[in-house]
């Protein structure tokens, strides 16, 4: 059985005033920091074989923070980008709430219909993850692996591992210093 670990890097300063990230290098808080290192005692026994993570600057930090702590090797993987909002980098959530609320609805009831200005489609996104998983579960058959990416990548991450439906992305952007274990009781079968 392989046990992949989602894990949301720390808080950034972009996270706790409700901007949009999408790709930009932010680095951790004082905040963020602190959450890494939480979340580097909560997995202290949790055996993690090697971490995988996104490039951007919140998820190296904590991966390097993890991996110091945990005594395990961390990889960063370009294709964990997280999505990118194009125009909307920077944005409140809020405002793109009131400036545009056809498109938050749209966003929230149907994100595969809505394509950012300037930004990346979700099926885009999702095929770039879903290749990444297929090469990761093939790698690792069993053990156990940790991913740290940043929201809404770590959502469609899930979505793929659990089949489940991809959930409030406009919420999930406000996810952070998180972690939770997705088994995968046949990985070859799993990741779709």
């Amino acid at each position: 059985m392989l046990r992949i670990i989602l894990i949301r890097p720390g808080s950034t300063d972009f996270d706790e005033q409700g901007r949009i990230k999408g790709t930009l290098n932010i680095p951790l808080n004082e905040n963020g920091t602190h959450q890494a290192s939480r979340t580097a005692d909560e997995l202290e026994n949790a055996s993690i074989e090697v971490i995988y993570t996104s490039p951007c600057q919140s998820a190296v930090q904590t991966a390097e923070t993890l991996s110091e702590n945990l005594d395990v090797k961390w990889k960063r993987l370009d294709a964990l980008q997280n999505l990118n909002h194009g125009l909307w980098h920077g944005k409140l959530i809020e405002d793109v709430k009131h400036k545009q609320p056809k498109v938050y609805r749209l966003w929230q009831d149907h994100p595969e219909s809505v394509c950012p200005p300037e930004g990346e489609t979700l099926a885009s996104a999702q095929k770039r993850v879903q290749k990444t998983l297929k090469r990761l579960v093939k790698k690792h058959k069993q053990g156990v692996i940790g991913v740290v990416v940043p929201e809404p990548l770590a959502s469609i991450l899930r979505s793929f591992l659990e089949h489940s439906e991809l959930g409030d992305l406009w919420k999930s952007e406000c996810d952070f210093g998180e972690w939770e274990l997705i088994d995968l009781e046949s990985p070859e079968r799993e990741v779709v």
